[in-house]
């Protein structure tokens, strides 16, 4: 029997059909993409643990993520794992992350990852504060030469 819908007509075996074709898609994709069996938040150790149905385990501390960066920790322990283990989710702090693109180092919009940048590469070492110290003791940085900026072009008349 034939289904109209607005002006398409189904029948109920290209219905099947395509249902069956949807079905094994979306096993091939679960099969194919990292999926979380649990996840859980480590106070101890400041890091969101995701444990992975391939049996590795991948952490990330929660400042790292925009909506938990000053969330209270009963908040960020409120993790739920999501649909069918390719998602993460704080309900309460509306952030919803997908599990193949935190793997990937990806914890937010494109501003927030320039934002985690700047704020990584401010980080001073023991070695950068005592290199500073030395430079500074020198008179600073040393200037660039003008040589060091120029082209020098040489044309030769034939």
């Amino acid at each position: 029997m034939n289904k109209k819908n607005g002006k398409w007509i189904f029948s109920e075996k290209a219905v099947s059909n395509s249902l069956e074709i949807a079905k094994q898609r979306g096993q091939e994709f679960l099969e194919s993409t990292p999926r979380a069996i649990s996840a859980v938040f480590d106070e101890e150790k400041n890091l969101i643990i995701i444990h992975l149905a391939n049996g590795c385990v991948f952490g990330f501390p929660p400042n790292h993520i925009k909506e938990l960066r000053n969330a209270p920790k009963e908040e960020i322990h409120n993790v739920i794992v999501a649909t069918q283990g390719t998602a993460l989710h704080w309900d309460n702090l509306d952030a919803h992350y997908r599990l193949v693109g935190l793997l990937n180092g990806i914890f937010g919009t494109k501003t927030w990852m320039s934002e985690l940048g700047r704020k990584g590469g401010s980080v001073s070492t023991t070695a950068t504060v005592e290199a500073a110290r030395t430079n500074g003791a020198k008179g600073g940085r040393p200037r660039k030469s003008e040589s060091d900026n120029s082209i020098h072009v040489t044309l030769k008349k034939h």
